[in-house]
This record gives structure tokens, C-alpha cells and sequence, in this order.
């Protein structure tokens, strides 16, 4: 593994945490914008991004997004990649019929346009349950092959998400079969949310190796872990062959009661590839990797 490149994601922001949880949590384009800047320039290749509205709550307004984007491309050539699943709050959610919260999906939608390379694809459904209150998100087949297949026309390259073995048996390894992606395929395992969404997966080293095994042939994979497991489930992924996410949407706190900041995750993290033999890999060594183009 000697020399190996690692890409590294950081997610500054996310779509549940706020300034109470987290002073540091940047959640406005220039503050997001500043924060991408000094975690490019610590070794951070691409920018998991979600977008705010003015009063911090969740967004996919592609004006938003674009906003965000162009500030962060004045400053640095880090790959942009934007949510669309956007929040569990703000424009995002909707009171239905069947009497429950549910995340809207025309708005999710709108995220493809802001103007990034690369969009999260999220073609699961489940209930996030947050501060008490139940919120579906809703992506039957039908919506998860529209997301893939407006992804394709508009030139996106899509980040599957996957938070259980079976996301990738089912609708990870459907899509791709269909055609909706070409290899490389860029696979992000989400570990440790599994009491907010329903049907998640807690951390554990088999858990990991599982989700590994199962990934679709010509895949990239890269690890994101919520909360205290972080560090453990990175390191095992670089040991795995594969590649990190850090930052303050995947956890809030450096060490307990101290609260983290975008930049102090991505500066461990190098440390940890660095001691293991490896580099980071420069926005353009990411670009290549992905079979990505230029901003």
C-alpha cells in the first residue's frame, strides 16, 4: 500500500446538525466556502456539500447550491458533489395525506442543478426519526432510476450511498446493471446512523468487510462513519483498499466535549494516511481516479 492515493471527502455540513449542536457547523455559501478552502488546502479532494437556506434550515435550491459552488470554485479546484437528499427540514419536508412527514421529492430533484460534477444517489426509503419526529424519505424504484437517469443526461457523476448490504444488492447493483453509471464506480458505505434512519447499519469491522465484498465489480469505495466509531471504521477502509470521509456532518465532537471543526478532522485523517504509507490525493489525482473531467 506504499504511496497508495486516498481520497478524502469532507462534509462540512450536512442535513440534520445545527449551530446548537455545533458552533463551527458552517451552513451559509461563504462560510461553507472558507471551510472547503482550508480543508482542500489540508489534503481534502472532494466537498460533500448541502445547502442552507438563509435561516440554516435545509435547501436544494440550485441557486443555493450554485452560489456555494462558485464561491468554493474562486478559491480552489476541489470536486463538488451535492446532496440530493438535501434535509429533514426547511423546503425539504411536507406534511402528507397519509398523515406522516415525508422529504419531497421534486425538491430533491432540484439539487442536480446547481452546477456540480458529482451528486449523492440515495435510491432508498426509509423513516429518519429526528428530535421525535418521523420523516420519510421515499425512493421506490421508479424515482431511484429518475435520479440515476437525469444524473446520466446531465453529466453527473453519481456518489451511491449505501447505508446496508442490502442498498447494495438491490438498488446500487439494479442501476448500475441498467446502465445508469460507467466504471469507475464511486460507492460511499455509511456506517453508525442506524438510529436515525431505519434500516442502517451500526459500525462494526464485519460490517464493513461485508459491505466491501458485496460492492459491484469496478467500484471505488470510500467510508463515512458517524460519530465516536470514526476513526476506527476510516482506518479499517484504508486498510481495506479503499478511501475516507470526515467532517461535521458525520460527527460533531473531536474528542468528547470537544467539539470538532471541519478542518481538525481532515488534518487527523492525513495524519492517519500518512502513517499508514499513504498520500492524499490532490483534486486533479481525484478527477483521474473517478474518470471525471475538469471543473
Amino acid at each position: 500500500m506504499s504511496g497508495r492515493k486516498v481520497i478524502i471527502t469532507v462534509a462540512p455540513t450536512g442535513g440534520l446538525a445545527t449551530k446548537r449542536d455545533n458552533p463551527h457547523l458552517p451552513t451559509q455559501p461563504e462560510a461553507i466556502a472558507a471551510d472547503v478552502r482550508r480543508c482542500y488546502e489540508a489534503g481534502a479532494s472532494i466537498a460533500a456539500l448541502h445547502a442552507r437556506r438563509p435561516d440554516d434550515e435545509a435547501t436544494c435550491d440550485p441557486t443555493v447550491y450554485r452560489k456555494i459552488n462558485d464561491l468554493i470554485r474562486e478559491r480552489c479546484d476541489i470536486v463538488l458533489n451535492n446532496s440530493t437528499g438535501g434535509g429533514i427540514n426547511g423546503d425539504l419536508v411536507a406534511w402528507n395525506d397519509a398523515g406522516y412527514h415525508e422529504v419531497s421529492w421534486p425538491e430533491r430533484l432540484r439539487g442536480l442543478d446547481g452546477g456540480a460534477e458529482m451528486c449523492t444517489l440515495d435510491a432508498m426509503t426509509c423513516f429518519a426519526s429526528v428530535a421525535g419526529r418521523e420523516t420519510l424519505l421515499a425512493t421506490p424504484p421508479s424515482r431511484g432510476r429518475e435520479l440515476a437517469r437525469l444524473m446520466r443526461e446531465k453529466g453527473i457523476k453519481p456518489e451511491w450511498e449505501a447505508f446496508s448490504p442490502t442498498h447494495l444488492v438491490q438498488e446500487v447493483a439494479t442501476l448500475i446493471g441498467e446502465g445508469y453509471d460507467r466504471p469507475p464506480y464511486f460507492v460511499n458505505l455509511v456506517l453508525g446512523l442506524h438510529t436515525v434512519f431505519q434500516g442502517a447499519m451500526p459500525y462494526s469491522p464485519k460490517a464493513v468487510q461485508d459491505m466491501v465484498n458485496l460492492l459491484p465489480e469496478h467500484s471505488i469505495f470510500t467510508v463515512s462513519a458517524a460519530g465516536d466509531c470514526q476513526t476506527e471504521a476510516l482506518t479499517q477502509a484504508l486498510l481495506l483498499g479503499g478511501h475516507v470521509r470526515v467532517g461535521l456532518e458525520d460527527n460533531l465532537w473531536l474528542e468528547p466535549g470537544e467539539p470538532g471543526t471541519n478542518l481538525a478532522f481532515v488534518e487527523r485523517i492525513v495524519r492517519i494516511v500518512r502513517e499508514l504509507g499513504m498520500e492524499p490525493a490532490t483534486a486533479a489525482e481525484a478527477r483521474a481516479m473517478l474518470g471525471l473531467g475538469r471543473p
